[in-house]
């Protein structure tokens, strides 16, 4: 099982920003990748961003040029920067390895975009 701890989120109106943050062991940061997840009610869990542990990254189509994920190694964090929010971005976030550790979901973070 992997140490995660997700923090940030919240209520935000389309067009605003939030900045999410995910804490994990050094071990864990070292060796994989990490993502973030999100999940929107009724709908399955995707992968919207990936940074592997050279720094590349790669994002879902639906928020290229929105969103960035970045990592600090010397904090072992991992962010997503979240900008122009859409209320289609509203869901529950998570941090996790990629490929997932299925052991690891944590309670996730909600990000909810709406006037």
């Amino acid at each position: 099982q992997v140490p995660l701890v997700e923090s940030g989120g919240g209520l935000v109106q389309p067009g605003g920003s939030l900045r999410l943050s995910c804490a994990t062991s050094g071990s864990i940061f070292s060796i994989f990748a990490m993502g973030w997840y999100r999940q929107a009610a009724g709908k399955q869990r995707e992968l919207v961003a990936i940074i592997t542990t050279g720094g590349s990254t790669n994002y879902v189509d639906s928020v290229k040029g929105r969103f960035t994920i970045s990592r600090d190694n010397a904090k072992n964090t991992v962010y997503l920067q979240m900008n122009s929010l859409k209320p289609e971005d509203t869901a529950v976030y998570y941090c996790n390895t990629v490929p997932a550790s299925t052991g690891s979901w944590g309670q996730g973070i909600q990000v909810t975009v709406s006037s």
